[in-house]
């Protein structure tokens, strides 16, 4: 298992990530750095994974997200634009840290219980991640995203 360390980011953490890249589909379904830095959003946090001093990757917690979805219960965080660097794929890194979100959010977000996440169908290696790292697959879908149907999947934090 890939050794990591999630941090907090600020806006003005752009260069210590800006390097962050990933190919094909899924910039589609996880967006870019650039674009995550230039979106303004008021009850989104950006966290880094690292490995020593060096980002290999980057995701979003969104604290409106049971406000802002339907399938999402009151005050449940939710995980967005979730990226490995294209370059770092393959090391085990994405698993250990959305393994490690269960025990890193509740230090950040203390009265947060869960976190829930998308995931297009079209997507299966990112599914598999998620399934291996703890998030539990609701059985439900949902359908309003640009990229097609996506799995709800869910963790309890601890």
């Amino acid at each position: 298992m890939a050794r990591i360390d999630l941090r907090p980011l600020s806006k003005q953490d752009l260069e210590l990530v800006r390097h962050i890249q990933v190919t094909g589909d899924q910039a589609i379904y996880a967006g870019t750095i650039h674009q995550a830095f230039d979106t303004v959003e008021n009850a989104v946090d950006f966290h880094a994974i690292f490995d020593g001093d060096y980002a290999v990757g980057f995701f979003k917690i969104d604290r409106n997200f049971g406000t802002n979805n339907d399938f999402a219960n009151d005050g449940e965080l939710g995980l967005r634009a979730f990226k490995i660097d294209s370059a770092q794929q393959g090391k085990g890194y994405g698993v250990a840290a959305a393994q490690a979100l269960q025990t890193y959010l509740p230090g950040l977000y203390p009265s947060a219980l869960s976190i829930v996440l998308t995931v297009n169908l079209a997507n299966p290696a990112a599914y598999a991640v998620y399934r291996k790292a703890g998030f539990v697959d609701t059985g439900e879908f949902f359908t309003g995203g640009l990229a097609g149907p996506q799995h709800i999947m869910r963790m309890t934090l601890a």
